[in-house]
């Protein structure tokens, strides 16, 4: 687990992501609350411990989907920088940005112990895309959709980023009775595998909205997996169920 001592890059990163608040697809309690956890990023046997199982699957499908070889590759919403080292270890050239400055401090600082030259920024998509417009061939923003108050805005910037015939990949939670249970109830109150608070009910996104999304952003979706995480034996998978969790990747038909 690194720690973060007094650095001046940590709270010069805590001023930047004040700032950063002022935009209007933030919502500063979810914000504050992954700005608080910042520390614990690579810790896998703590809060973040799920993302450390889940994470070598999530890349793996990435990579399975499409050869990421010196591809110029984005990772929205990076946090701590888990799946964007992972996207690394497969050739690819990576950029990670987040609107947590800390977290990419934390990020910055794995990022260089390890010997891993990746771009981090302290951004919003929709910032980050005025100057990089049909920059990326591969575009991640996963378990960041239920976080922020305008899925479909941080959709559309990530498409906006993309290349023609580039490939976005996202994932999120399901809305329903079973995925409040399971996300929030068992997560977060029975097995404690999550930080009290972490998700809003409300903010989960049925397969069906997140389809209009991307079709409103001219990516044409090419499949969805559920993503199964065993609280008791902390192992997941990838199925067909997306009932709970789930991840789609499409493709972005823009001109």
């Amino acid at each position: 687990m690194i720690k973060i001592l007094d650095s001046q890059d940590y709270y010069q990163s805590k001023i930047v992501t004040k700032l950063l608040i002022m935009n209007k697809n933030i919502d500063q309690d979810e914000l504050q609350k992954f700005a608080d956890l910042a520390e614990k990023w690579w810790d896998s046997s703590g809060e973040f411990k799920p993302l450390h199982v889940i994470n070598p699957i999530r890349a793996s499908y990435i990579s399975s989907k499409v050869d990421l070889t010196d591809l110029n590759v984005l990772d929205v919403g990076c946090g701590g920088g888990l799946l964007t080292e992972a996207l690394f270890d497969f050739e690819a050239k990576v950029t990670g940005i987040d609107v947590a400055g800390p977290g990419i401090e934390i990020a910055k600082m794995h990022a260089e112990k390890s010997n891993k030259p990746i771009n981090y920024e302290v951004a919003t998509a929709e910032d980050f895309s005025k100057e990089h417009t049909n920059h990326f061939d591969v575009v991640t923003c996963l378990e960041v959709l239920e976080h922020v108050p305008d899925p479909g805005s941080l959709i559309q910037a990530c498409s906006t980023m993309l290349k023609k015939d580039g490939l976005l990949f996202l994932s999120t939670i399901n809305r329903n009775p079973r995925s409040w249970i399971t996300a929030i109830v068992g997560a977060e109150y029975i097995f404690n595998i999550l930080p009290k608070g972490t998700h809003e009910f409300e903010k989960f996104i049925k397969p069906s909205e997140l389809a209009e999304f991307m079709e409103q952003a001219s990516i044409k979706l090419l499949e969805a997996k559920g993503l199964f995480y065993n609280p008791i034996s902390h192992r997941a998978n990838l199925n067909n169920d997306l009932g709970v969790n789930y991840m789609v990747y499409g493709i972005n038909e823009a001109n």
